[in-house]
C-alpha cells in the first residue's frame, strides 16, 4: 500500500520514537490482512492520518490529526483513537481500534520494545511521574472487560499479561524497564 508523502513526512518527525512510519505500517497490515487489499475509503484515510499530529506533550493529538481529514468518517474514527473506544458499533470502528492497539498482545519481547519506546516518547516526564500516569493507563485498560473487540482470544490473554508485567514493573522501585520479560 501506498503511502502519502506527507504522511510518511509527519510519522517520521524526529521527536517519534514509537509513533512513528513502522506502527503506521503495522496498523495498514493490520487492516489489510482482517479486509483484504482494499481497505472501505473512510477506513484508510483514519488509519493514514490517526497519529499523523503526535507531541507527547499535547492533549489534542487525535483532535489535530482528525482536523488533517475532510472526510467526517474518517474525523470520528481518528477521534475514538483518543479512548480507544468505540463511539458507536460500525465495524469499522472496531477494525481500527484493535489494530491500533494491537502491539499490547504481541509476544513479549517485542512488547517491551513497544514500552521502551512509548517511555522514550515522554523522556521529558519525570520517572516518578512517568510510573503513575503510565500505571493509570495501563490499568484502565486491565479494568476493561475485552481490550480487543474482534475476537482474538490468545492475543486479549497475552495483552493482559504484558499489561499486567508492565504495571507490576513500574510498581516496583527498579529502573524502569531494568528487570522484563525475555
Amino acid at each position: 500500500m501506498q503511502i502519502p508523502p506527507e504522511v510518511l513526512q509527519r510519522y517520521s518527525e524526529p521527536h517519534r520514537c514509537y509513533h512513528t512510519v513502522r506502527h503506521l505500517r503495522a496498523v495498514l497490515g493490520a487492516l489489510t490482512r482482517w479486509c483484504g487489499p482494499t481497505l472501505p475509503p473512510s477506513l484508510l484515510l483514519a488509519a493514514l492520518w490517526h497519529d499523523a499530529v503526535y507531541d507527547p506533550k499535547a492533549h489534542d493529538n487525535e483532535e489535530q490529526s482528525a482536523a488533517l481529514v475532510f472526510d467526517p468518517r474518517a474525523q470520528q474514527l481518528i477521534l475514538a483513537t483518543k479512548k480507544h473506544e468505540p463511539l458507536d458499533d460500525g465495524e469499522d470502528m472496531r477494525l481500527l481500534l484493535d489494530a491500533d492497539l494491537w502491539i499490547l498482545g504481541a509476544p513479549p519481547r517485542t512488547y517491551w520494545c513497544y514500552a521502551r519506546l512509548i517511555r522514550q516518547e515522554y523522556c521529558h516526564v519525570p520517572d516518578d511521574a512517568y510510573r503513575a500516569g503510565r500505571a493509570a493507563v495501563l490499568e484502565r485498560f486491565l479494568q476493561r472487560p475485552r481490550l480487543y473487540f474482534g475476537t482474538f482470544p490468545e492475543r486479549e490473554a497475552r495483552a493482559r499479561t504484558n499489561l499486567q508485567a508492565e504495571r507490576v514493573g513500574l510498581m516496583s522501585e527498579a529502573p524502569i524497564f531494568a528487570r522484563h520479560a525475555p
